[in-house]
């Protein structure tokens, strides 16, 4: 599932470019600016990055402080990748929650940017929820294969 969202949502960058190019050209050669381009662009760079997580956790993408961590053995990267899995699984249960309640929240009052067009609020909070729960996955995946090579089982 992450890989398939993850390798979908990598071309929403690409997206993202050209609507800002577009606004850019329009606004500087034929002076006339479109208002919504932000909005739109904030949007597409949320879904970018919240849908993004999970696969990136997946190819063992993400950034990591390897200061003492590149000198260990692959068991001892294992046990700390398993005691730094606790902490993200911990910090993407809490998140998840915020996330289902302030999706909620959006979809009982109707919640709509504060912009000049009032977008809808309501497919940004979903894609938030959807991306946060899509890490929790791979979170949980990913603390299962290290606790194995942890205890020096081979996958």
């Amino acid at each position: 599932m992450n890989r398939f969202t993850g390798l979908v949502t990598m071309h929403l960058i690409f997206v993202m470019i050209g609507l800002l190019l577009y606004s850019s050209i329009s606004r500087t050669l034929f002076d006339t600016p479109i208002n919504s381009v932000v909005t739109i662009s904030q949007f597409l760079m949320s879904a970018y990055y919240l849908l993004g997580g999970g696969f990136s956790m997946q190819e063992d993408a993400h950034v990591r402080m390897d200061l003492f961590y590149s000198s260990w053995s692959k068991k001892g990267k294992a046990k700390a990748d398993v005691l730094t899995s606790v902490f993200l699984i911990f910090y993407l249960v809490v998140l998840l929650i915020g996330a289902i309640s302030s999706t909620m929240y959006t979809i009982e009052v109707g919640q709509k940017t504060r912009t000049l067009v009032p977008y809808p609020l309501t497919p940004i909070k979903v894609l938030m929820t959807l991306g946060v729960f899509l890490m929790l996955l791979q979170a949980t995946a990913t603390f299962f294969k290290d606790l194995a090579k942890a205890r020096g089982v081979t996958l």
